[in-house]
């Protein structure tokens, strides 16, 4: 086994310097306009950032912008209603607990479901510490597949 080097080392690298390249023909009311067009497509932040990358060229938008994408779906009104981390890990809890519906003796999969809750429930905390989330707003199983069903 080889020990010197750490496990998922194949990502791609961020750009060394923040700076605008030079070979981007777009300006910044365009890439928000392309921003705005792919969020009411459906696309969350992370995805949009890989279309801009791989589709358009624009390695980075913050330093063409001066902002990060959501701030830019903020200022447009097309955000989505929780952070992306967090709505994913919801999307996961929600499957996992309709597996244990249909498996109720998968011992691994409730551990892992109280694993899930757990960190759902640390980050809830940091958001709300932040305030991208109300003080009021909590975490039920009953809830999440609310959300999931109305947001996908």
């Amino acid at each position: 086994m080889n020990k010197k080097r750490e496990k998922g080392q194949s990502h791609s690298t961020r750009p060394a310097r923040p700076t605008v390249p030079a070979w981007i023909v777009y300006t910044p009311e365009e890439i928000e306009s392309i921003i705005e067009e792919l969020a009411k497509k459906g696309y969350g932040p992370s995805m949009i950032g890989i279309i801009l990358r791989d589709q358009f060229g624009i390695p980075l938008s913050k330093p063409l912008l001066g902002k990060k994408i959501t701030q830019v779906l903020k200022e447009r009104g097309v955000a989505p209603p929780l952070p992306e981390d967090l709505m994913t890990l919801i999307r996961k809890a929600v499957n996992l607990r309709r597996h244990l519906s249909e498996h109720p003796k998968d011992y691994h999969a409730k551990k892992g479901l109280l694993d899930l809750e757990s960190k759902i429930r640390r980050l809830v905390k940091y958001y709300k510490k932040r305030g991208v989330l109300p003080p009021d707003w909590s975490y039920s199983p009953e809830r999440a597949k609310l959300l999931v069903a109305e947001y996908g």
